[in-house]
């Protein structure tokens, strides 16, 4: 296995980290969608009032990709979760360790911080993905439907 190194994210990741949110958007087919700005980054994950975090994974000291992940609750665990919102590995370095390597990490993470679950979403399409996941351990949630209010929608229910 290469030099692989995990570490958390600092505030001079931020364009680092918008280039990874652009990979990732254009891989999902969905370059369009990106709003956030270095200054978004720089505010959110590592302002004063952030709830997510960022692990950035270098190879030989460069960064290779990310995660990004936040703490749910979980009523009836009575305990938090780790949600893992993006996990990117540059397209040339797939296959060699790094995926892998973040997922262990947030798993021991997880559980030294006695969270119930970890858990994260994927596109349907994206097969390479499912197998790696499920290769892991990892189960499919089938029973249950992911929603989203956003934009208008968003605005419209918060005025009512």
């Amino acid at each position: 296995m290469s030099e692989l190194t995990i570490r958390p994210a600092t505030v001079d990741d931020s364009q680092q980290i918008l280039t990874f949110i652009t990979e990732l958007a254009i891989f999902e087919k969905a370059e369009h969608e990106v709003e956030a700005s270095v200054n978004d980054i720089q505010t959110t994950l590592f302002g004063d009032n952030a709830t997510s975090h960022c692990l950035i994974c270098e190879e030989h000291g460069k960064p290779i990709g990310f995660a990004v992940y936040f703490y749910n609750y979980s009523t009836w665990q009575g305990r938090n979760g780790l949600y893992l919102e993006d996990l990117y590995i540059t397209p040339d370095r797939r296959g060699h360790g790094a995926g892998t390597a973040l997922l262990s990490y947030l798993a021991r993470h997880a559980v030294a911080h006695n969270c119930g679950r970890f858990e994260w979403s994927v596109l349907d399409w994206n097969q390479p993905a499912i197998d790696f996941y499920e290769s892991l351990g990892a189960v499919a949630k089938s029973e249950w439907l992911g929603y989203r209010l956003s934009g208008d929608a968003l605005h419209a229910l918060a005025s009512r």
